[in-house]
């Protein structure tokens, strides 16, 4: 708050208005105080410290949780939150406390209450639903605090492992996801151990989220699924998953079939021909699909790999043509080593000469030419583009539907670039313990909630009504990003005149951006009155 003089006060909104409707129109503060529970004496119920903390995971400023109040000192909390809500009331201790009892609630509980509520409200479609995770690096030893040693739910451990990141100097956890195929909007979020394994997890994850919610779905996830024993877990659920590579057979498919078994699919660009499969003993079907843009890549990538293989085995032959040896077994024994090295070309040994050192030493000398390895390389051109993917849905859905459903998996990785977008207060974890860095996670998935809903129903509108907003271009486009928006809104503030509200900055564009939002998000700046 900027007061100008004795009787003008001046308050930023920016694009918080935005946010907060959302929030309001999902009934976010309404769920955590009805399961969280309201007493008459606090002044800031649970739900509405679980809001602020939304609106600063996107104020576009990255700061810890010990310096969060300074975050609304010059906001319009009142505007934002209801009369008599000042900065100086979202303190330390408060904030504190409500992620305790959100904890100890039950954070599965309370998130699933609030996206079954969203997702019921926007008819958002859960055809397909797909599952990934990745790690989120922390700072910090992090270690259990006293009251969570022995306590229930037992905090996840904050450890070093496997680093999505590439960071493996720092601790972590990993955060497992499940989004919807509309738009991808989060349905369930669960954090992990920093060293659990995706193979051991995945099929485990599933069948808990399923104990939860009785919904009828397809789940997608990459190859970390497919293993003999997580597909026997989840024998009684549909799935599309991608086959490793590893396996004999997959190994056999990609590189076996011929070109002229590969059919045309709907979808420009790829080519696929189906199999049956009883891997694990479950009844399925493989799609082998060769992508051509991939295969492009994957046969220019193959070039350069076997360029720089003959370059190493040029540099190989020429030391060992060089150096001189006590015998013939010395010989084999390091020619033998060295061929190990080369993967596209072999070193073949074509004589080997007796002569003496200039100590007088018989010692031995090699002749060694380079012969490409041709049958090899057949077979990486043949396995170029090519993979393959399989699903325990036996009809109705065609190879193009399941590929079109696979490659919906970005929208988790989409949400995870959201988690860690330095832009967003998700960047950074400054919490103590292993339950508040749960609970953070889980509020961070709430924002994505609200993100992922706020850009779904923008677009929605934009394309019911044959329009679009300008990019940064100054194209109009249909399909803004909601940061996109967020960037635009900056600068607008609300203005207390004589005891007079007003919103000042709300240019026509930003006003007819408004128009494709709800009335909750409109409330926030075009005032009644």
């Amino acid at each position: 708050m900027t007061p100008l003089a004795n009787n003008i006060e001046v308050q930023t909104i920016n694009h918080l208005g935005i946010i907060a409707g959302i929030i309001d129109e999902i009934g976010i503060v309404e769920i955590i105080n009805e399961h969280l529970g309201i007493h008459s004496e606090e002044k800031l119920s649970s739900g509405i410290i679980v809001k602020s903390i939304i609106l600063n995971a996107m104020g576009f400023v990255s700061r810890p949780l010990y310096l969060f109040p300074q975050f609304f000192n010059d906001k319009a909390t009142e505007h934002l939150f209801g009369e008599g809500i000042f900065p100086e009331d979202f303190n330390d201790d408060k904030i504190g406390r409500v992620l305790d009892k959100l904890y100890t609630f039950g954070l599965d509980k309370i998130f699933l209450a609030i996206t079954i509520a969203a997702f019921k409200k926007y008819n958002i479609e859960n055809i397909y639903s797909h599952l990934d995770s990745s790690s989120i690096s922390v700072h910090g030893d992090y270690n259990f605090s006293q009251n969570e040693e022995n306590s229930e739910p037992i905090p996840i451990q904050i450890t070093h492992g496997y680093s999505k990141d590439k960071r493996p100097d720092l601790k972590q956890f990993l955060i497992n996801l499940i989004v919807s195929g509309d738009a991808g909007v989060p349905l369930f979020l669960e954090c992990g151990n920093g060293n659990d394994s995706d193979k051991a997890k995945f099929a485990q994850l599933i069948s808990n989220f399923r104990t939860q919610v009785d919904l009828d779905s397809i789940f997608v996830a990459d190859s970390a699924l497919y293993t003999a024993e997580n597909l026997l877990t989840i024998k009684d659920l549909k799935w599309i998953t991608r086959v490793p590579l590893s396996i004999k057979t997959a190994q056999l498919y990609v590189r076996d079939i011929p070109e002229y078994q590969l059919i045309d699919l709907d979808i420009k660009g790829y080519k696929a021909v189906e199999k049956e499969s009883n891997y694990g003993g479950i009844k399925q079907r493989w799609i082998i699909i060769e992508s051509t843009a991939r295969k492009k890549s994957d046969l220019k990538q193959l070039e350069k790999k076997i360029i720089k293989d003959e370059e190493k085995a040029q540099a190989l032959v020429k030391s060992l043509s060089n150096k001189k040896y006590e015998n013939r077994t010395e010989i084999k024994a390091v020619f033998k080593c060295e061929q190990k090295k080369l993967k596209y070309h072999n070193l073949v040994l074509k004589d080997v000469e007796k002569t003496t050192d200039k100590n007088n030493n018989i010692v031995y000398t090699a002749t060694i030419v380079i012969e490409i390895k041709s049958e090899k390389i057949e077979e990486e051109k043949k396995k170029a583009g090519r993979f393959i993917l399989a699903t325990n849905v036996l009809n109705k859905l065609t190879p193009s539907e399941i590929l079109e459903a696979y490659k919906g998996q970005q929208s988790c990785e989409q949400g995870f670039r959201f988690f860690k977008d330095p832009l967003f207060f998700a960047d950074s974890v400054f919490l103590k313990y292993p339950s508040r860095i749960e609970t953070m996670a889980m509020l961070m998935g709430l924002s994505l909630l609200v993100y992922s809903i706020g850009q779904r129903q923008l677009r929605a509108h934009l394309k019911e009504n044959n329009t679009g907003v300008k990019n940064q271009l100054g194209k109009l486009t249909d399909k803004p990003t909601l940061r996109w928006i967020f960037q635009c809104f900056q600068g607008i503030h609300v203005v207390v005149l004589n005891g007079v509200k007003q919103i000042v900055n709300l240019t026509d564009s930003r006003l007819e951006t408004l128009n494709y939002f709800s009335k909750s998000c409109q409330n926030y700046y075009i005032l009644s009155g």
